[in-house]
């Protein structure tokens, strides 16, 4: 067909999808897809759940829009106590925006006021990691670590810096313990920040486990403790993105949770709505709400359609059916059946190296030989041709090519909804192992 929109690929056509109802997507030749991915790790709840649809409904005949310039509503107060109740420890206050890329970008912004509220104005860098994803606005894109979307933005971006990730699979050393190695990734950010200057750097930004760059890859023991103290030594704020891994993704509502840290701001978003309306927020320590309060009295910051009524009653549904269900437990429980059968399917297969992530959002590394990690030539994409396959079978993941550096490396992410069950997991594994088999096929 014909189309007037600037597709994401040009020269793709895309099904148009009709409908949607729990984990299945329908397109308008009938064809119904699992949405394995949920979308690209937003879709918890799946599709068409009528309690967030009733929630919508209701708000779009009371109120519809209200500028926060002139008001504040009671679905974005309700979502905030609720946001505030369940965060993390010291997190006082929630500041709305659309999604990801905004709450990344509201995030630094904050950072940077926060030192100059304090009369600290002489910190100006930014200190992130390797194969980080954070978003696509300029700001999110500077301190993110994929080389594949920054480079042709490079000459626009402000100065970041980058340490090494966490990936015990691609970077911990034969003779290191766990703790040993996590320790080590994290004195990274010691050094870096004396490099630039103790009293220089503004904030440590990190996905919790790591994203769509490098495929829910998760920290060692110990890491983010020891990154916390690094942190607390040289006054700089920890800011951790859980836009992708948070809000019941791995197991708790914050990822962060099974660290034992607390951060200073937190960007959070996908799963807050469950792709019900387009939500994100940040979340802020009493510190950084108390250092504005004190200062200037307001954050130098905006956008037309934060704390959108519709959007904060839609995401208050999402979570109070996520409560209510006790959906967490069954993501703990479904993501232990889906790394027993991932295990079953890829556990000794030739060309998958590494099975790991948390809860509902793990993923597969594929790798050209097990034995020396080596991976296959990028030309041959295969990545693509995994999603290629699975689509053709009705099953939608998110596979992404650059897992090691931008250009090396394949891994497929699995992000299914929090409802799933046993028998859908089955079928999931089922239908991407044999993707895998036929996108080798295509390339052998």
């Amino acid at each position: 067909m014909s189309t007037r929109i600037l597709h994401r690929v040009i020269n793709h056509e895309y099904p148009v999808a009709v409908g949607g109802q729990g984990i299945y997507i329908e397109d308008a030749a009938g064809k119904r897809y699992i949405d394995a991915s949920g979308g690209a790790a937003v879709s918890c709840l799946g599709h068409g759940h009528p309690d967030v649809t009733r929630a919508m409904q209701e708000q779009a005949g009371k109120l519809a829009y209200a500028h926060t310039s002139f008001f504040t509503t009671e679905p974005a107060e309700k979502l905030a106590e609720y946001l505030v109740q369940t965060a993390p420890a010291g997190i006082s206050h929630v500041y709305y925006v659309s999604g990801g890329s905004e709450a990344v970008e509201a995030a630094l912004k904050m950072a940077r006021q926060y030192h100059v509220e304090r009369g600290e104005p002489q910190r100006r860098h930014f200190i992130a990691r390797r194969q980080s994803y954070h978003g696509n606005t300029l700001g999110a894109l500077s301190v993110g670590g994929n080389e594949w979307r920054r480079q042709q933005f490079a000459p626009l971006l402000i100065e970041a810096h980058h340490i090494a990730p966490c990936f015990e699979y691609r970077e911990r050393r034969p003779e290191e313990s766990l703790e040993a190695y996590g320790k080590r990734a994290a004195d990274e950010l010691e050094a870096k920040i004396l490099e630039l200057g103790k009293d220089s750097v503004i904030a440590f930004i990190a996905e919790t486990v790591g994203g769509a760059t490098s495929g829910a890859i998760t920290p060692a023991p110990g890491y983010f403790k020891r990154i916390r103290e690094i942190c607390d030594k040289y006054g700089v704020l920890l800011i951790l993105d859980e836009v992708m891994c948070g809000m019941g993704r791995t197991g708790t509502l914050h990822a962060c949770e099974q660290e034992g840290v607390s951060p200073d701001i937190m960007a959070i978003a996908k799963g807050l709505g469950g792709g019900y309306q387009p939500i994100g927020a940040v979340l802020l320590g009493q510190h950084v709400f108390d250092a504005f309060k004190n200062g200037s009295g307001f954050f130098q910051h905006g956008h037309t359609y934060l704390g959108h009524p519709m959007v904060c009653a839609a995401a208050l549904a999402v979570q109070q059916v996520i409560q209510r269900d006790n959906l967490l437990d069954n993501v703990k429980a479904m993501g232990i059946h889906l790394n027993e059968r991932l295990t079953e399917r890829f556990g000794n297969h030739r060309h998958v190296g590494d099975i790991r992530g948390r809860g509902l959002f793990q993923a597969i590394e594929l790798v050209k030989d097990r034995a020396d990690k080596s991976v296959f030539d990028p030309s041959l994409k295969l990545h693509a041709r995994i999603k290629k396959e699975a689509m053709a079978r009705g099953l939608m993941v998110y596979p992404m090519g650059g897992t090691i550096d931008g250009k090396h490396g394949d891994h497929v992410l699995l992000a299914p909804p929090f409802i799933c069950q046993k028998q859908d997991i089955d079928i999931i594994v089922e239908r991407l192992g044999d993707s895998v088999e036929a996108a080798l096929k295509s390339i052998a």
